[in-house]
C-alpha cells in the first residue's frame, strides 16, 4: 500500500466501493466510532466541506429523517451535495469562512440556535514551505475556534458570554491542523473551554501528510 499523494490505497478503494466522494470520509467515520460526536438529530456545521465526503458521513449519523437534524457545509468552492447518503437535511453554502460574520453562520442553523457539532477540515493550499503551510493552517484553525466559541473567549476565557459563538453549550468541535509548534497554542486555548480536548491522527491519513485533528468535546458553561 502506497502512502504517496494520490496513490490508490485501501481507503481510496473502499471509498469507491461504498460510494463516498473521497477517502477522507473514513477519517470522520473513525472519529464517530471513537468519540460519537454526531448523534440523532444533531445540527452539524462542516467548514471546508469540499468535495462532500464529510457531508455524507455526517448525514448518515443523524439517523432517520424523522429525527430531524441538519448538516450545513461551507466552502470557498461551490460544492454539490452528494446524492448518496445525503438527504434534504444537507445543504451547502459557497463562502469564505475567513470573512463570514458569526451571526450570518448562526442564521444557517436550525431555529438560529447554533450548531451542536462543528467540523473544520479546512486546509490551506500546500506550498511545500513547512513554516508557511503550518502558519496558514493554524490561522484557519484559529478562525474555526473563533467561529465556534467567540473571539472574546480566546482572549479571556473567564469573560466568555453564552451565545457568543455558533457552537451550542455541550457541543463538539473538530479542527484539522498541520503538526507544528503553533498547534500547541490552539490546544491550550481550547482545553479550558471544553470538557475534553485530545489529538487524533486518523488511520486514513496518508503517511506523507502532517495532518492532525484537535477533538474538543463538550463546550462548557462559562
Amino acid at each position: 500500500m502506497s502512502g504517496g499523494a494520490g496513490a490508490p490505497d485501501f481507503f481510496y478503494r473502499e471509498a469507491q466501493r461504498l460510494g463516498y466522494v473521497a477517502r477522507s470520509a473514513f477519517k470522520l467515520v473513525q472519529m464517530q466510532k471513537q468519540y460519537k460526536l454526531i448523534t440523532a438529530g444533531s445540527s452539524v456545521l462542516d467548514l471546508g466541506c469540499a468535495p462532500g465526503a464529510w457531508l455524507q458521513v455526517a448525514c448518515q449519523n443523524l439517523g432517520p429523517l424523522i429525527n430531524g437534524g441538519a448538516v450545513v457545509g461551507i466552502d470557498i468552492k461551490k460544492v454539490k451535495v452528494p446524492s448518496l447518503y445525503c438527504d434534504s437535511r444537507v445543504k451547502t453554502v459557497c463562502a469564505d469562512v475567513m470573512s463570514l460574520p458569526r451571526e450570518q453562520v448562526k442564521a444557517l442553523s436550525p431555529q438560529h440556535k447554533g450548531f451542536s457539532v462543528i467540523l473544520s477540515d479546512m486546509c490551506p493550499p500546500v506550498s511545500g514551505i513547512t513554516s508557511r503551510d503550518s502558519a496558514l493552517s493554524a490561522e484557519l484553525g484559529m478562525q474555526a475556534i473563533n467561529l465556534a466559541v467567540g473571539t472574546d473567549a480566546l482572549a479571556r476565557p473567564e469573560t466568555q458570554s453564552s451565545g457568543s459563538g455558533v457552537l451550542q453549550l455541550g457541543g463538539h468541535l473538530v479542527v484539522k491542523l498541520l503538526e507544528s509548534e503553533d498547534v500547541k497554542e490552539l490546544s491550550q486555548i481550547c482545553k479550558p473551554l471544553f470538557r475534553k480536548a485530545s489529538w487524533l491522527r486518523p488511520r486514513a491519513t496518508r503517511s506523507c501528510s502532517r495532518e492532525i485533528y484537535l477533538i474538543c468535546q463538550g463546550l462548557k458553561q462559562p
